[in-house]
């Protein structure tokens, strides 16, 4: 990312921060990030994928990366900001009016814990608005949010289901494609490490490689 782009990013974020605040959207987690990782951008001979999500995404980038190596550029955006955060709606349309990606495979849904489900249903049509305005000529892939191991047993966690099948509706009525990581890792709490919310390598391997196979569907010849 160049300086002049940083720079306008920074500002973005510290305007939206004063806007959630203002707006009573403000109910952030005690630390909020964003990594983001844009590789290959200067070339143009296989197409560019970009996922967006939370750490989990972070965790089997690394696999779809290898398993579409060749075919693909891979970049990512992760992020714990929750649907409807101005910061978040704010970055998606900075990065992708600068940046385009041929298909983009996307999630938002295990942060912001401290939100309702009907904030999670209000705030979801403007989330996907961002992706779509902002990158008109890409496949979009909505990702399912995964499971997590509550209090040390294999529970599936309620509020995860629930916006599942919130975002569900929409993407539907949207007529995009559904990644159901969630129904391909719930059988097994087994790969889960001991955090209850992430996974082991062979949890991410699992994950990442359903990843690419779906986003493989959606790449254009080049």
């Amino acid at each position: 990312m160049n300086c002049r782009l940083s720079i306008v990013l920074v500002l973005l974020a510290m305007a939206s921060g004063v806007m959630a605040d203002e707006s009573g959207k403000g109910h952030r987690e005690s630390i909020e990030w964003c990594n983001h990782w844009f590789p290959s951008l200067d070339k143009n001979d296989l197409p560019h994928v970009l996922l967006i999500g939370d750490s989990i995404v972070m965790g089997y980038c690394p696999v779809v990366e290898k398993q579409l190596k060749g075919k693909a550029y891979v970049a990512r955006i992760c992020t714990s900001q929750f649907i409807s955060d101005p910061m978040l709606l704010g970055q998606l349309k900075l990065f992708l009016g600068q940046m385009k990606f041929d298909v983009i495979h996307f999630n938002n849904g295990l942060h912001g814990a401290s939100h309702s489900e009907a904030q999670y249903r209000s705030a979801f049509p403007a989330f996907l608005s961002a992706i779509q305005e902002s990158a008109p000529q890409a496949k979009l892939i909505w990702a399912s949010t995964t499971t997590f191991i509550k209090d040390g047993q294999p529970e599936l966690n309620e509020q995860v289901k629930a916006r599942n099948a919130i975002a569900h509706k929409f993407i539907e009525q949207a007529g995009i494609s559904e990644d159901d990581l969630f129904s391909l890792i719930s059988p097994h709490p087994e790969l889960h490490d001991a955090g209850g919310i992430h996974y082991k390598p062979e949890g991410y391997d699992l994950l990442g490689r359903q990843v690419a196979s779906e986003i493989e569907k959606f790449l254009p010849k080049k």
